[in-house]
């Protein structure tokens, strides 16, 4: 029977499938000469040489049985091989070279075996055209549809990316806390693709310095995230510090700021089960801040270049945010330093009211406030109590809380009436939106937060208390109203003239008088104790007087009472409270005569006092009070106005008070040598501890504190 060309190529097909191995086996050698990148990964190595053994099988058995090439079927793993070289990251033409350089060694082997069976020229050309299209057609089938699949799937692992990418920059920096921004990025890589997740941040970096310090690598550990129970321990625990060893993955990411990808870590005692890591240093805005580590020991899939940009991404999202945190965390621990820096330390020394505080900053959403709270001892035994709120937070806020506080006792130290004093730090307030208008450019210097000189106000309320008269005096300026509990808890909102908010200008205030049984409690506060998101202000005024009426053993347990029962956990803005227990200044502790305006009137003046001091047992302060007493009397005869009148109160120190019905103010001056007056009041301020003069609505006091370390300086008359 004639030899055909179809009876050619089976007869040479079969003899050359006897030597199939050696065929794959040449195959795999030139692959791995011409194409080594398939032989890096060692799953993809052993998929590319099972890709090669199935398809030299299947094209030599369509090609020894004469079966149409579209008939030929190709490896039923060869699309899935097509989808893991996509996954893996292995490019298109990578594969396409594989088929073809495939084809090129078989197709040799074929038409050098061809001459062996027959002498026949032509037939040996019908047989090799028969060869050439059958093996060029299984080739270019099998070939598109591996082109189809792999670009299915990389389709799919571009919109997995990307929607992995999306969900990471919904999901990651959804605070402004480090720790909880950090756990977020190792719970959601841990979600999608990895086993294990570290994040170490470098302490240095945690303290606000863009660069480390000199020697070992300090990192703090903020997060970690296993799959499960059983996984893994990180190594070091959570907000522990540990030195980055030299060398290592991670201190190569962090000096040159290139991510790195691992398979195996044999090296790594703390995991021994983990066999594909990869570590991308946390940069954001061309600083280094930390470093994340992603491990795999449960899912079998090797790290691939795909992998490595996804967690590249990802950090590079997380980073920000962790900056952003970073950021706002030291501008506030900043602002709070600043803002505790400027409140009260302690309630000064006095005895008109036992006084208790509670100053809480807002959640960390909100940032640092504006809220103070001050008690300022005044003459006459009176304090002033103190309450005012800036509008904003931050930096200015707390700067501007603080020049107002200064303000408020500067003006407090010349006794002003509440009304007046707010009058006077209303100009204060207005002030800087002056300044900022007059500025060249028309616009106002910005501060850290973003707000201009100009963009301030705030509200204030000011109250003085007289244990004496027990007269209790406020004026307010845009605040919220103070509460009064009486003796028997009774809880009430004082209804005060309501006063305009710092900062307005050219509308006055008014002052409200009420005399306060003693040991009445008045509860100071801003508009962040009883005003929230949940309640308006009238609700939140009820639970304050229900809180203030409850029975305590204390003014500190009633201010927590308070705390506890208006406040969340984290408040939306910043509370001052300011809890003052009146107390009376009774008789045996005042004495008062009324003089006339005449020089005999000194003398009385002096043996009055002599008397009641002998009574109080202040004998020791004898000579200096009537001193005192008899420069003040001189002073308000010769240069004041009737009625004159001269009070002594005995509390910490003693205090002479000397009042006349004249506006004019004293001044202190110093005498010239031959000058036979003007020594009165050098000596008053000599002898006394303080010294001052305040004004009344009609006439002025003439005040100065004695103590038992009061004496005369001789040298201030030399």
């Amino acid at each position: 029977m004639d030899l055909t060309a179809a009876g050619l190529v089976s007869r040479v097909v079969r003899e050359l499938g006897s030597r199939a191995d050696e065929l794959i086996a040449e195959v795999e050698r030139r692959l791995r000469r011409e194409l080594p990148e398939l032989w890096d990964d060692p799953d993809i190595a052993r998929m590319a040489s099972d890709n090669v053994a199935d398809h030299i099988a299947a094209g030599l058995f369509g090609l020894e049985h004469a079966i149409e090439p579209s008939l030929i079927e190709p490896p039923p793993a060869d699309v899935e091989r097509a989808r893991r070289l996509a996954r893996h990251g292995t490019p298109l033409g990578t594969m396409l070279r594989a088929f073809r350089l495939a084809q090129a060694i078989v197709l040799d082997r074929l038409l050098a075996e061809m001459p062996r069976f027959t002498e026949d020229a032509e037939l040996v050309s019908a047989a090799t055209r028969q060869v050439i299209e059958t093996s060029a057609a299984y080739v270019d089938r099998t070939s598109e549809q591996g082109v189809v699949a792999f670009q299915e799937e990389r389709d799919r692992r571009l919109q997995w990316r990307l929607s992995m990418v999306n969900e990471a920059g919904v999901r990651i920096g959804t605070t402004l806390d480090i720790g909880r921004t950090t756990q977020e990025l190792a719970d959601h890589a841990v979600e999608h693709f990895a086993d294990l997740v570290t994040v170490d941040l470098l302490d240095a970096a945690l303290h606000g310095h863009e660069s480390p310090d000199d020697g070992p690598l300090l990192l703090r550990r903020t997060a970690w995230a296993p799959v499960a129970e059983g996984d893994p321990e990180p190594g070091a625990a959570p907000q522990r510090l540990h030195i980055c060893p030299d060398g290592s993955p991670e201190a190569r990411a962090l000096a040159t700021g290139q991510p790195a990808k691992h398979h195996g870590d044999p090296a790594d005692a703390d995991a021994p089960r983990i066999h594909s890591v990869l570590v991308v240093p946390l940069r954001a805005r061309g600083a280094t801040l930390g470093v994340a580590r992603f491990s795999r020991h449960r899912n079998p899939v090797l790290y691939d270049d795909e992998d490595l940009l996804l967690a590249q991404e990802i950090a590079a999202r997380a980073a920000v945010a962790v900056d952003n945190a970073r950021r706002y965390s030291y501008a506030r621990a900043t602002a709070l330093a600043l803002q505790r820096s400027l409140l009260p330390r302690g309630a000064p020394l006095q005895s008109a009211v036992e006084v208790a505080y509670r100053y809480l900053p807002a959640g960390d959403r909100v940032g640092v406030g504006g809220d103070w709270y001050d008690v300022i001892p005044l003459s006459g035994a009176r304090v002033a109590l103190v309450v005012g709120d800036v509008v904003g937070h931050g930096i200015h806020a707390a700067a501007t809380m603080g020049r107002l506080r200064t303000a408020v006792r500067t003006l407090a130290d010349i006794d002003l009436p509440p009304d007046e004093l707010l009058t006077h730090l209303d100009d204060i307030v207005l002030r800087p939106s002056g300044e900022a208008c007059d500025d060249v450019d028309g616009e106002g210097i910005a501060d850290v937060d973003g707000e201009t000189a100009g963009d301030m106000g705030a509200t204030c309320l000011y109250a003085v208390y007289d244990p004496v008269s027990r007269r209790f005096t406020v004026a307010r300026a845009g605040h919220v109203p103070p509460a009064l509990v009486t003796p028997d808890g009774t809880a009430e909102i004082l209804d005060l003239p309501p006063g305009p908010p710092l900062g307005l200008g050219g509308l006055p205030f008014e002052a409200a008088e009420a005399e306060l049984p003693e040991g009445s409690l008045l509860a100071l506060y801003t508009d962040g104790l009883v005003e929230s998101r949940d309640h308006d202000v009238d609700a939140g005024l009820a639970r304050l007087r229900h809180a203030l009426a409850q029975p305590a053993a204390s003014l500190d347990a009633i201010c927590d009472n308070v705390i506890e029962t208006l406040l969340p956990a984290r408040p939306d803005d910043d509370v001052a409270l300011l809890l003052a227990r009146t107390h009376a200044l009774g008789a045996d502790q005042v004495a008062t005569w009324d003089l006339a305006a005449e020089p005999a009137a000194v003398a009385r003046a002096r043996s009055d006092v002599s008397r009641q001091l002998s009574d109080w047992g202040l004998e020791e302060l004898d000579y200096t009070a009537e001193l005192v007493v008899s420069e003040l009397v001189t002073n308000a005869i010769r240069y004041g106005q009737p009625p004159i009148r001269l009070r002594l109160i005995h509390d910490r120190a003693l205090l002479c008070e000397v009042s006349d019905g004249s506006s004019t103010t004293p001044h202190l001056r110093r005498a010239r040598v031959f000058d036979e007056g003007g020594r009165g009041l050098l000596l008053v301020a000599q002898l006394a501890e303080h010294w001052g003069t305040r004004h009344a609505r009609r006439g002025k006091t003439v005040w100065a504190e004695l103590s038992d370390s009061a004496g005369l300086s001789l040298p201030a008359f030399s």
